[in-house]
């Protein structure tokens, strides 16, 4: 019989603060915080196969969250958007059905949490000055939908430095971009599983629940206010605390 969701042994009250609070630091910077997710769940020894359909069911409501918020403060860019997710959908879907042995995961997990500690603390150059070649994008999107849907997770933490990278768009038009972006390739991922693990359903609410009372304040509050330098370094050691245990556990 397939494991179920909580077959660990700690006490899940301090699971779901930490669900919460993932939530919440992500969706401040147009994210779904997926890999804040994994980073937890890595901590505490989940699955690799539970992992990734978790990460990306909480993953869906918590960037639609963050889309809005953003969204209705007239930061989304749809020229921006369109390419990028024209070549991730499919690529998602697809990612999704790809199998990798458990210690292959952990490794291309391990490394992407290293490059959500680089995306959360350092800071990339505010500014927008170049327009985005739709060919491009669509390429683009396609490479990061693969790895999304490989994995388990949106794609924004690839996405947005990018966007910011290369001066296509701004701090909280890169966010707004993001946070749909997430959501469109979650769904993908999620719709190209190849196999359910059965959840704990009573669990599993007080996950979403967590996660989207934590997402709703953190959209709220990311879209209107400039982001805590403090809070950012917070989030960072804790995802490279899971990509080490990834790595060396």
């Amino acid at each position: 019989m397939p494991p179920l969701l909580f077959d660990f042994a700690f006490q899940p009250e301090s699971l779901i603060l930490l669900l919460a609070i993932m939530a919440f630091l992500y969706a401040s910077v147009g994210h779904g915080g997926a890999s804040g997710y994994l980073a937890v769940m890595a901590i505490f020894a989940i699955a690799p196969t539970i992992m990734k359909q978790t990460a990306l069911l909480l993953n869906l409501g918590v960037s639609l969250m963050s889309f809005m918020a953003f969204y209705r403060q007239g930061f989304f860019r749809w020229k921006l958007f369109w390419p990028f997710a024209l070549g991730s959908i499919p690529a998602a879907f697809f990612g999704a059905k790809i199998p990798l042995t458990d210690s292959t995961y952990k490794q291309i997990l391990g490394f992407c949490l290293l490059m959500a500690v680089i995306r959360m603390v350092y800071q990339l150059k505010e500014e927008k000055s170049k327009t985005l070649i739709p060919v491009l994008g669509v390429f683009i999107g396609g490479i990061i939908g693969l790895l999304s849907g490989m994995i388990g997770i949106g794609g924004g933490i690839i996405l947005s430095p990018l966007l910011l990278l290369f001066r296509w768009a701004s701090l909280k038009e890169a966010a707004a971009v993001s946070a749909l972006f997430i959501f469109v390739n979650s769904v993908s991922g999620l719709a190209g599983l190849k196999t359910w693990i059965p959840l704990d359903q009573s669990q599993m609410m007080y996950w979403l629940i967590a996660s989207l009372i934590g997402g709703f304040i953190g959209a709220s509050w990311g879209s209107k206010i400039a982001s805590n330098q403090k809070v950012k370094w917070i989030l960072a050691l804790v995802l490279v605390i899971a990509s080490l245990k990834l790595w060396f556990v």
